[in-house]
């Protein structure tokens, strides 16, 4: 394939990538990985590697229009990338040592889930229960509802969702994804955050997550700057345009979107990953 035609195409995959990561908090990277390994035929590492750059690009262009807006929560982000960058370091330096087929089937299996679980949420409701912890680190605020007023909400159960983004850090290092796939569905169902909260602040976060695992690939020989570059521009074209869009966008229509692409996406990872295409 010219080279041209190439980048390209990458391109504009990248810009579908970036536009369903700042819908749904995913950070592009499902989408990437399975299309340049399985459309393009690229090593899933340097595929990873160009992932984690191109999520740096998605936080970093989605992010700063939803914290502005006043959706995504600043505090609750900081707090748990705490563990989340602890986890993409150790997640990144195990990718180094697992076979790709391995990586592909893992990949499938934590895809799969984030969809069942997705589909299977039930509409956030206020909780009436105090939480300590949320009110001595300030962590309940409101957002936007959309019609000019602002609609409140307590955070729930901090402990169980900053264990959770220890394993999220985990998979960010070792699949290349953002891991905000984990991220979002710990923040609405384990924590009890609205899900526009929960996928403005999972961009918020997964810049800072992927930029601790991105520097172990960079150092290994894993970005490779001809694929990186076209990825992270699409990505971040995508993410800004998705960032406008996701203001006006349904709660149910993203949690269809979410669950339903990244299914079949998994679907076919194990698949290639089993027959060891990949």
């Amino acid at each position: 394939m010219p080279f041209l035609t190439f980048t390209s195409l990458v391109f504009f995959g990248s810009f579908l990538a970036g536009l369903l990561g700042a819908l749904t908090g995913l950070g592009g990277g499902v989408v990437l990985i399975p299309l340049l390994t399985l459309a393009f035929h690229v090593d899933i590492r340097y595929a990873i590697g160009a992932s984690l750059i191109s999520v740096i690009a998605t936080s970093s262009g989605a992010a700063a229009a939803y914290v502005r807006d006043g959706y995504s929560n600043v505090r609750i982000g900081m707090f748990l990338e705490v563990a989340t960058t602890v986890g993409a370091v150790f997640g990144a330096f195990l990718a180094t040592r697992v076979p790709t087929r391995v990586l592909a089937v893992i990949f499938g299996v934590v895809l799969i889930y984030s969809a069942w679980v997705s589909r299977n949420q039930k509409t956030h409701r206020q909780k009436k229960v105090d939480n300590p912890w949320s009110d001595k680190l300030g962590m309940s605020a409101d957002y936007p509802d959309g019609k000019g007023g602002k609609t409140s909400y307590r955070v729930d159960r901090i402990r169980a969702g900053f264990a959770t983004m220890l394993g999220a850090g985990t998979l960010s290092g070792l699949l290349g994804i953002g891991s905000g796939a984990v991220k979002v569905l710990a923040m609405d169902k384990i924590m009890g955050i609205p899900f526009k909260v929960s996928t403005t602040t999972s961009n918020f976060m997964i810049g800072v997550t992927a930029a601790a695992s991105a520097g172990i690939y960079l150092s290994r020989g894993y970005v490779d700057p001809g694929l990186a570059f076209p990825v992270m521009l699409g990505v971040l074209a995508g993410s800004l345009v998705g960032a406008k869009i996701l203001v006006h966008s349904r709660v149910s229509l993203l949690r269809t979107i979410f669950a339903f692409v990244i299914a079949a996406l998994g679907i076919e990872m194990i698949v290639n990953g089993w027959m060891g295409k990949v």
